[in-house]
């Protein structure tokens, strides 16, 4: 009993401490999905690329090793570049998505970064894609399911079954099989489908403006069906906004894979979100370098996790909060 006090004061202190510098606003709402946006002042002001900018803009090379869960990368601008968990790189000898939050500084030279594939079997060139580096990065992994399995678990066999688990969902779900032929297993070619697509145009119509004209918004928290499912604060209002539409769409494919007719819920509200954060923000704290640039904080309670990236020449200014409900 006096355990479940002491979490219980401890929750409300970091309930204090996380929501007096920041506010939420909604929910916004489109069928099964509802958002809260996340409003802050500036951590950070650093200005920072995305991945899938610095890759399209060629200032940011991803190497594929042939090895499963290592690739390299390397920054060939003077600007520097933010890579997030998630982001699923395209091409090479298979897809992958990156394990961690790195801070790649400008002139970076190779640094190895930390992969699993969402990709089985194939380890040849696809197409006309490149077979010794990735050509995109415009995606993110779209299941709580499957970033448990590669942030919390680390299971290569785990990341290949969630990933399998939510293309039969969705193909069930649009009626329709929403594997690629050139690579059936590919997480990414799914994402890009045209029936998947089509399916989330109606969220994205709904809800990718609601940060339009709030220059104070540095995050969203997210529930399904009623329940709370994650939640993304970012240093700087620029960086968000730059993930927005690329977050937005990932949320709104995992809205499509759980969707259910008919389905009744309860409204997840303002307050389920801010104990939740503030339970995550209470737990104990281990610390990881990853680079001499990035450091990752992971806190974890019995209901809660929250992964922090730390900018180590900012004075540990942190970058992203990543929050996941169990």
């Amino acid at each position: 009993m006096q355990r479940m006090l002491t979490r219980s004061v401890l929750a409300l202190a970091s309930l204090a401490t996380c929501f007096a510098q920041t506010r939420l606003s909604g929910p916004f709402t489109h069928d099964n999905l509802t958002i809260f946006l996340i409003h802050g002042a500036d951590k950070s002001a650093k200005n920072l690329l995305t991945l899938d900018e610095a890759i399209d803009q060629r200032k940011v090379v991803v190497y594929e090793t042939r090895n499963v869960n290592e690739l390299a990368v390397e920054n060939v601008s003077s600007e520097d570049v933010f890579i997030e968990s998630g982001d699923i790189v395209k091409g090479g000898a298979q897809d992958r998505t990156l394990k961690d939050d790195i801070i790649l500084p400008s002139k970076s030279g190779k640094v190895s970064l930390n992969s699993f594939c969402v990709e089985h079997g194939r380890w040849t060139r696809r197409g006309s894609e490149d077979v010794g580096t990735f050509g995109e990065a415009h995606q993110a992994i779209a299941s709580k399911d499957l970033k448990m399995a590669v942030k919390m678990k680390q299971d290569q066999r785990e990341v290949w079954a969630r990933v399998a688990e939510a293309q039969a969902q969705l193909s069930s779900n649009l009626r329709t099989d929403v594997r690629a032929a050139p690579s059936p297993t590919s997480f990414a070619m799914t994402l890009e489908a045209p029936a998947v697509q089509r399916s989330i145009d109606g969220f994205l119509q709904d809800l990718a403006g609601i940060i339009n004209g709030k220059n104070d918004v540095i995050g969203y928290a997210f529930a399904i069906d009623g329940k709370l499912n994650s939640a993304d604060v970012y240093g700087s209002h620029d960086l968000f906004a730059k993930l927005w539409m690329k977050l937005l769409r990932a949320t709104s494919v995992e809205a499509v894979t759980a969707y259910q007719a008919g389905k009744k819920f309860e409204p997840v509200t303002a307050s389920t979100v801010k104990i939740a954060l503030a339970d995550a923000e209470s737990g104990k704290a281990s610390a990881t370098n990853l680079t001499a640039r990035t450091e990752v904080v992971v806190k974890e309670t019995a209901q809660n996790v929250m992964f922090e990236t730390r900018d180590r020449a900012q004075h540990e200014i942190w970058i992203h909060r990543n929050y996941l409900t169990k």
